[in-house]
C-alpha cells in the first residue's frame, strides 16, 4: 500500500523573546518508596494519614519539593510516592488494579494516550475532579482530553508537551547550516517536508560518524502531533489509514529512512541514549519534555552546543503530557484530591518546570516569571518559556481514541523496521496495519 503525502493546513505565529535563566537539569526519576500500592496504611496511631502516589517517568514532584512542602503545609499528611520508569510497565499494572478494585494508590498518574481508553470505560472508577478544581484553567484542549460526554473530569492536567526543534549549533556550523536560531526556524518554516530540505543540506557536509535526525519515528509523531483528527474521528472511529496526519508522517518517514537522514534509533533506548553521549545526532523532534532528556544523557560535554528553534511550519503540535487521577473508591478521595487541586495549581507547575523542565498545562502558570521568562542554559539559553507557552495555546484540540498508544507504538515499531532492517515502506505498513488491528479489530 502506498500513501499518498497531505499536508496539514498552516498558522502563523510570531516570535517572543524572554529573559532570565532556568537550569533544567531533568532526572530520570526511580522509585521514591517500595509501595504505592493499598491504602491500607490509611493512617498511624496519631492519626496522621498517608497519600499514596503512583506515577511513571519524570513528573517532577519530588525534584521541586513539593511533597515535602505539602507536609508542611498539611502537618497531618504524609505524601508516599512510587515512581515505575516505564509507562508501558506501569499502565499494565493500573489496569489490573483497576480491574480488581484494589491495590490502587490513593492519586494516579495516567498518560494521555491512555486517558481517552479511561474516560470511555473506565470513567465510574474514577473521583469527578470538576467538583475539586476549575478544568479552565487549563489550556483548552488539555481539559477535555480527560473528560467525559457528561462533563465528568477524571484527570487534572500535569504537564503538556508542545512541539519545537533540537539542534547542535556545533554540527551546523560544521555543515555549514544556520546557526541562529531563528535561522534556523526559517529553514524549516514551510514544515516538515522543509526539515528533510535541511536535512539532505545536512548530509552534504555532515561531520564523518553523525546523522541529522536520531529517529525517524519522532518526527512521525512530530508530524501526526499537529493534527486535530490524529487515529480516531471525532464520531469515535478508527481512521488511522485515512487519516492526512498518519499519511503525511508515514511519508515522510519513509523518505527519511531512505534518504539515510536518521540514525535509525528507538528513543530512550541504551543505542540512542549512548548517541546522545558521544555527539553523533544533529536534531530531535522535540517536545518541551524532551529538552530534559537530552540534557540528561548528553551530558556536560555538549552544553551550550544545543539549541532549541521553533516546530517545524506554522502549525502548533502537542506531543505527550499527563494527568493526576483520584481513585473513586480510595481511602482519603478528599484529601486526594485537595493535594492534587494543589499540586496542579500554576505555582507548583511552575515549580516543576524549574526543577525539571516539563512544560505547564495550568495557563495562569505561563505569566509567573519561572515560566515567562525562562531561558535554558543548556540550550545556548533558548527562551523556552516564551516559545512552548505561545506553541501550547494554539494547539488544536486533538481527537483522542481509546487505543491512540497502541496505534502509535505500532507504526513507530514499523518505521524503526524501515530504518533499521530496511523494510519496504509498503511491507512495513502492512505491517503496522496487522499489528494494530490484532488489538483494535
Amino acid at each position: 500500500m502506498r500513501i499518498t503525502r497531505t499536508v496539514a493546513g498552516r498558522r502563523r505565529r510570531t516570535a517572543v523573546v524572554a529573559t532570565t535563566g532556568l537550569t533544567a537539569a531533568a532526572l530520570l526519576l526511580t522509585g521514591c518508596s517500595d509501595s504505592g500500592s493499598d491504602s491500607d496504611e490509611a493512617s498511624d496511631s496519631n492519626g496522621k494519614i498517608t497519600l499514596t502516589l503512583a506515577d511513571f517517568g519524570q513528573f517532577g514532584y519530588k525534584e521541586a519539593g513539593l511533597y515535602e512542602k505539602y507536609e508542611k503545609l498539611h502537618p497531618n499528611i504524609q505524601v508516599k510516592a512510587t515512581t515505575t520508569a516505564d509507562e508501558q510497565v506501569y499502565y499494565p499494572k493500573f489496569l489490573q488494579q483497576l480491574n480488581a478494585g484494589k491495590g490502587l494508590a490513593d492519586i494516579q498518574g495516567i498518560e494521555v494516550g491512555r486517558v481517552k481508553e479511561l474516560v470511555d470505560t473506565k470513567a465510574d472508577a474514577f473521583a469527578d475532579l470538576s467538583k475539586v478544581i476549575d478544568a479552565n484553567q487549563w489550556v483548552n484542549w488539555k481539559a477535555l482530553q480527560a473528560s467525559t460526554d457528561e462533563g465528568k473530569v477524571i484527570g487534572a492536567g500535569t504537564d503538556i508537551g508542545p512541539m519545537s526543534l533540537c539542534y547542535r549549533r556545533d554540527l551546523f556550523e560544521q555543515a555549514g547550516l544556520p546557526t541562529d536560531r531563528e535561522e534556523v526556524a526559517k529553514k524549516v518554516a514551510g514544515g516538515w517536508e522543509d526539515y528533510l530540505k535541511l536535512g539532505e543540506e545536512y548530509k552534504k557536509k555532515a561531520p564523518k560518524g553523525t546523522f541529522y535526525m536520531d529517529s525517524a519515528s519522532a518526527m512521525y509523531n512530530g508530524v501526526v502531533s499537529s493534527n486535530e483528527e490524529q487515529y480516531y474521528s471525532k464520531d469515535g472511529k478508527a481512521i488511522y489509514k485515512e487519516s492526512a496526519g498518519v499519511k503525511a508522517g508515514w511519508n515522510l518517514a519513509a523518505e527519511a529512512a531512505d534518504k539515510k537522514l536518521s540514525a535509525g534509533l528507538a528513543q530512550f533506548q541504551d543505542p540512542w541514549k549512548a548517541a546522545l553521549r558521544k555527539g553523533s545526532v544533529a536534531t530531535i523532534a522535540c517536545p518541551a519534555w524532551m529538552a530534559a532528556q537530552i540534557s540528561t544523557y548528553a551530558g556536560d560535554d555538549f552544553k551550550g552546543k544545543w539549541d532549541i528553534a521553533r516546530t517545524p511550519g506554522d502549525t502548533a503540535a502537542n506531543w505527550g503530557g499527563s494527568f493526576l487521577a483520584v481513585p473513586a473508591n480510595g481511602k482519603h478521595v478528599k484529601e486526594a484530591g485537595e493535594f492534587v487541586k494543589w499540586v496542579t495549581a500554576p505555582e507548583q507547575q511552575a515549580a516543576v518546570f524549574k526543577a525539571v523542565g516539563v512544560f505547564p498545562s495550568n495557563k495562569g502558570a505561563y505569566d509567573l516569571p519561572d515560566v515567562k521568562n525562562a531561558t535554558l542554559e543548556y540550550f545556548n539559553n533558548a527562551p523556552i518559556g516564551a516559545i512552548y507557552a505561545e506553541e501550547a495555546q494554539s494547539i488544536p484540540a486533538a481527537v483522542l481514541g481509546p487505543k491512540d498508544g497502541v496505534i502509535k507504538d505500532s507504526i513507530s515499531t514499523q518505521i524503526n523496521n524501515m530504518e533499521q532492517r530496511g523494510t519496504k515502506p509498503d511491507k512495513a505498513w502492512d505491517d503496522a496495519v496487522e499489528a494494530v488491528d490484532k488489538v483494535i479489530g
